[in-house]
């Protein structure tokens, strides 16, 4: 045991030593967190539209009014034909183009309705999704107002038929605020990068400047030598997600409902995770060099299948077996989970158990590995 602590001492110092490495566990961790944090919404803003109006009635120029004053639209032009609607969607200069029809008023009053049309750039399909359902929302809005003017009879004798009223309730997140749903995923993203990339490059630095042939003849066991370099980079993971967990609540007030040392708890198994990994590829690497491209390897799948922006649910069924070894996936799931909703080791214990066997699996295999090439 007092040889593994002096190891770890070792590496502490090492790491404390070096100037630049300082600001980069626990600075720039924090900034990340504060800029990707500000930066990530789904909420799309300023979306420009065009409208090309045929009837130029009172309803008509209402319609283009409401538009203009929802905080989700710019208007951006007023094609005067079809071809110059279909060109500003061509030459992207807009994201809508609503088509008013001649004669739409007089269809709300003849006919109680009136048809229109909405063309909508969705080469962005998310984008697309969302612009639509918020001109639809300003377009229904519209047909209220009008209904209520043009019959408020018909609106009188059917007021009381056939209505359901829902009441919603939002758990978790009452305000649909989308920092508050991911802070904790991008928080447990940048822990899982850090840790990777440093011990990625750890055993293959000392391999270069010569170092690791004099701890290799020296009377210290393999295990020793493993934990020694490891466990320095598990402390200073968990003193980040620390840094934080502060951060997250001072600056986005980011609620903490479960138990902190759950969360503390699985980092520990996570980070025994992702230190395997790290010791894996830094005993595979021969420079720096390879060490920093095959961690990136690595780090470009964990991210884009851990369910930081996309949900693991919704991939193909082959795609959401690959994530039960990436640690990114677990991490964020249960900091989501235990933060947001206050759950228990009961209702994430399948995340524990999948993390301590990728620990054992990658763990074995470093130690193997450094042992065939480390002697």
């Amino acid at each position: 045991m007092r040889t593994i602590l002096v190891l770890i001492r070792k590496e502490l110092l090492q790491v404390f030593r070096n100037k630049a490495m300082l600001p980069l566990l626990t600075v720039v961790p924090v900034v990340q967190l504060i800029v990707l944090s500000f930066a990530a919404s789904n909420e799309v803003k300023d979306l420009k539209v065009a409208i090309y109006d045929q009837d130029h009635s009172t309803y008509s120029r209402r319609l283009t009014q409401k538009f203009a004053a929802s905080t989700y639209f710019l208007l951006s032009g007023a094609p005067q034909n079809l071809q110059d609607a279909e060109l500003l969607l061509q030459k992207d200069e807009a994201d809508i183009v609503l088509l008013i029809p001649a004669g739409m008023e007089r269809d709300l009053y003849r006919l109680q309705r009136a048809d229109m049309q909405l063309l909508v750039n969705a080469v962005n399909g998310s984008k697309g999704g969302i612009a639509n359902g918020y001109a639809n929302r300003v377009i229904q809005d519209f047909n209220r107002e009008v209904r209520a003017e043009i019959a408020p009879q018909i609106l009188a004798m059917t007021a009381g038929q056939g209505r359901i009223e829902v009441n919603f309730q939002h758990w978790y997140n009452p305000l649909l605020d989308y920092r508050t749903f991911m802070v904790p995923g991008i928080l447990g993203t940048l822990v899982t990068i850090l840790i990777l990339v440093l011990t990625a490059m750890n055993v293959v630095r000392e391999r270069e400047i010569g170092t690791i042939e004099q701890l290799n003849v020296t009377p210290i066991r393999k295990y020793q030598l493993i934990l020694g370099k490891l466990l320095p980079f598990l402390l200073i993971g968990l003193f980040d997600l620390a840094i934080g967990l502060i951060a997250g609540k001072l600056i986005f007030n980011i609620p903490i409902i479960g138990s902190i040392w759950l969360i503390f708890g699985f980092c520990v198994l996570n980070l025994l995770a992702v230190l395997a990994i790290g010791m894996l590829i830094s005993t595979m690497a021969d420079t720096q060099q390879q060490a920093m491209f095959i961690a990136w390897f690595f780090m470009m799948i964990f991210i884009l299948m851990g369910g930081l922006f996309t949900p693991i649910d919704s991939m193909p069924q082959w795609a959401q077996y690959l994530t039960y070894p990436n640690p990114i996936a677990h991490f964020v799931e249960v900091m989501r989970q235990v933060m947001l909703k206050g759950s228990t080791f009961a209702d994430v214990q399948e995340h524990f158990v999948a993390m301590a066997i990728v620990s054992l699996f990658f763990g074995t295999l470093a130690v193997w590995t450094y042992r065939k090439t480390g002697a």
